[in-house]
């Protein structure tokens, strides 16, 4: 298969009955077989740090490239996912909302979800130890496109600063809050320093995407290991704005 498939998860763990929402939620016995099923195809299981690199062809993309990230930051992640990452050998990158290191997810609630802890500073650091990546998910999980400008500066830039503190080292990748982004979010995040940008967009990564509006395939709880094995392996054309800065080209399409 040609690109990267960038994986999106949420939660992961022991989820019964959920009705609504459902890609924010991955059952853990499921998790579990996707990883394996990850490492039986042999897929290479890559950094942020090495999409980026591949996507700028500083070096080549692997066989069978997935990466695997991690919205929001939640405790769970180090509960449940962690120990199946580790035991593949699989890295990963979570996204952190630095304005709510060791809060709740308080943006749950409003769609009739239960809020969820997420990881504290020396939760993020044992994580990072144990050589998962963290990224930047702004800093109080609200949609960045239509912000002011000073805002949604405020929003990437701080969130950098915060976490870059916290960890003691560069933070270089952030995800969009509700996949929510622009021109204008994308042109800031640029400015902030960013190297890539995840969208909810569902397609494989390739060169043709601008590095800060990169997409990905969100794994969903009704996902089987057939569901995953064709999100993994199929290309998907990207729906939504595809979204470029200017003086890269032109985007790819979107139907």
């Amino acid at each position: 298969m040609n690109g990267i498939s960038i994986l999106m998860y949420h939660q992961v763990g022991d989820f019964q009955r959920v009705k609504t929402h459902r890609a924010v939620y991955c059952h853990q016995r499921r998790f579990a077989a996707q990883m394996a099923l990850l490492k039986r195809l042999g897929c290479s299981v890559l950094t942020m740090d090495e999409v980026q690199a591949c996507l700028a062809g500083e070096r080549a993309v692997p066989p069978r490239a997935v990466a695997i990230t991690f919205d929001d930051g939640y405790e769970n992640f180090y509960e449940v996912a962690l120990p199946q990452l580790q035991r593949h050998g699989f890295p990963a990158t979570v996204y952190v909302v630095a304005g709510l290191v060791g809060g709740c997810a308080d943006w749950l609630p409003a769609d009739g979800l239960p809020a969820a802890p997420l990881m504290g500073a020396e939760r993020l650091r044992e994580v990072r130890r144990a050589g998962i990546q963290i990224g930047s998910h702004a800093m109080s999980h609200v949609p960045l496109a239509g912000l002011a400008a000073g805002a949604l500066a405020a929003e990437l830039a701080d969130s950098r600063r915060v976490l870059e503190d916290l960890l003691g080292e560069p933070i270089r990748h952030l995800c969009y809050p509700y996949g929510s982004h622009n021109l204008a979010v994308v042109e800031a995040t640029a400015a902030a320093g960013y190297a890539t940008g995840v969208t909810c967009q569902r397609a494989r990564a390739t060169a043709t995407f601008d590095p800060l509006a990169l997409p990905r395939k969100a794994i969903s709880l009704g996902d089987d290991l057939l569901g995953f094995l064709w999100k993994v392996q199929f290309k998907h054309r990207p729906k939504g704005v595809a979204v470029r800065r200017r003086g890269l080209g032109a985007a790819p399409t979107t139907p």
